[in-house]
């Protein structure tokens, strides 16, 4: 691959975040308010052969609540249900099954454990359930993949628990909470199939809940600050409120031109959100514009991979990450820098993805832009000096990644700039060059290697050098 291709980012829909403190489950909630509202309730329609002890023991908590569905339908013969019939069934009795979410990626240092037992290193293709924590070292990253293909990344040092994993049996509606204890979380999560499924994030600062968007959330305890950055959608953040939050009263996202509570703020796509532990949300803010990589085709060849990204007005810092896919689920690399000009050291050879934004004064992260890129390191050395006892002139040069038809161009100027070259040789295959009877000046010269390696042409330049002659 020659040149880098920009890749724009994959922006699947999300469900809901919430940042707060554990959930009890759906069912429990909805007990809790049966004097505000009525119960929440679904249906089923009688197959042959159904009866409501079946019914009650594939989709109830407790099996002998059929007593329950024959009262509330008026059915006298539990044991024949004739097809067709239609049954109210409430969403309190239904039995939550246990989900699981699997590792598709781990670099670095990364560990997990169950509820409060010893931490375990994390490694990719391992099952987690609810009640599992999973927290990345300074530079570990995780990804984690649900049942529904939804994606939860975790940058370097952060840590969650996975609070609540479960799918309701009869309707489908899944249960996803996660609690975010310090760092960032950026999730791709599937479009809502159910009107009842819930996708949380939670951190002691604020509630948000959205019904498909695209978005990233990090929480800093130091400063008790919860950050909400929509790239897609929107999201509604709330304060936190701890009584509500531990009950789960907000237990799925408002409805499309429901108001909002006093409390909350709505934030659409393109704006993000900064709140404090204890103060009202935060009113939106436009995010910064997606950053352009300058030299995107440039082939990674030197000892470190180095980025220069365009001035932005309004940035005061930019956070660049690789990874190995397109997505970015497998990252491998993350950094922030007050410098547009980035740099990795120890990066292999290979073809990478890099995602750069920009970090307003705020601490707010903007719009990303992707970028594919090929790693291919080379050196090439050079040497050049006096031959003894003779007015020649001698120039040596290496390479440490031989390819086949490796040919070199030699350039010698009397300028900097080497516009107006007093030689220019092309096609040279060894590795040196002898110039004779040059006067006394200041020279400039370079070595171009070129080379074409499984069908792709490359050329690496050496640093222009400079001597001066006093014969």
């Amino acid at each position: 691959m020659r040149g880098a291709r920009a890749v724009r980012a994959t922006a699947a829909p999300f469900l809901a975040v919430a940042l707060a403190f554990l959930a009890l489950p759906r069912g429990v909630a909805a007990r809790e308010d049966a004097s505000a509202q009525p119960p929440e309730m679904t249906t089923y329609v009688a197959r042959s052969g159904d009866s409501l002890y079946d019914i009650a023991t594939r989709y109830l908590r407790n099996p002998a609540d059929w007593k329950k569905l024959a009262s509330l339908n008026h059915v006298s013969e539990p044991r024949h249900l004739r097809p067709g019939t239609t049954l109210r069934v409430p969403v309190a009795l239904l039995r939550q099954d246990g989900l699981s979410a699997k590792v598709v990626a781990a670099n670095g240092p990364v560990q997990h454990a169950f509820r409060a037992g010893p931490l375990l290193p994390l490694t990719v293709g391992s099952s987690l359930v609810e009640g599992d924590r999973v927290q990345t070292g300074h530079n570990g990253f995780a990804t984690l993949e649900l049942a529904d293909g939804s994606h939860i990344a975790l940058p370097p040092d952060t840590s969650l628990d996975l609070a609540t994993l479960r799918q309701t049996a009869l309707t489908g509606a899944t249960d996803r909470i996660v609690d975010l204890r310090h760092g960032e979380v950026s999730s791709e999560v599937t479009h809502a199939t159910k009107k009842d499924d819930r996708f949380q994030i939670r951190s002691p600062s604020v509630v948000a809940g959205v019904r498909g968007t695209q978005f990233r959330v990090s929480y800093d305890g130091d400063k008790g600050a919860t950050a909400v950055e929509v790239l897609d959608g929107a999201v509604g953040v709330d304060a936190d409120s701890p009584a509500r939050n531990r009950h789960g009263a907000r237990a799925r996202p408002p409805a499309p031109g429901t108001p909002l509570a006093a409390s909350e703020q709505l934030v659409a796509a393109h704006h993000g959100n900064l709140t404090l532990t204890g103060q009202p949300a935060g009113a939106p803010v436009a995010l910064l514009d997606a950053p352009e990589l300058l030299h995107p085709s440039k082939v990674q060849d030197d000892e470190d991979v180095a980025f220069e990204i365009a001035p932005l007005a309004g940035a005061s810092a930019w956070r660049v990450q690789i990874g190995r896919d397109a997505g970015l689920l497998d990252m491998i690399r993350d950094k922030r820098s007050a410098d547009p000009h980035v740099s990795f050291a120890n990066l292999d050879d290979g073809t990478y993805f890099v995602r750069i934004s920009a970090i307003d004064a705020r601490g707010l992260e903007g719009m990303p832009a992707s970028y594919a890129f090929e790693r291919r390191r080379v050196a090439l050395g050079t040497s050049a000096g006096r031959i003894e006892g003779s007015r020649d002139f001698a120039f040596r040069w290496f390479i440490d990644r031989n390819a086949p038809n490796t040919r070199f161009r030699f350039v010698l100027s009397t300028t900097s700039d080497l516009r107006a070259p007093l030689i220019d040789r092309t096609d040279i295959a060894a590795g040196d060059a002898v110039v004779r009877d040059l006067p006394k000046g200041v020279y400039y010269w370079t070595v171009i290697a070129e080379q074409f390696d499984n069908g792709h042409y490359y050329q690496k330049a050496s640093p222009v050098q400079s001597f001066r002659l006093d014969w």
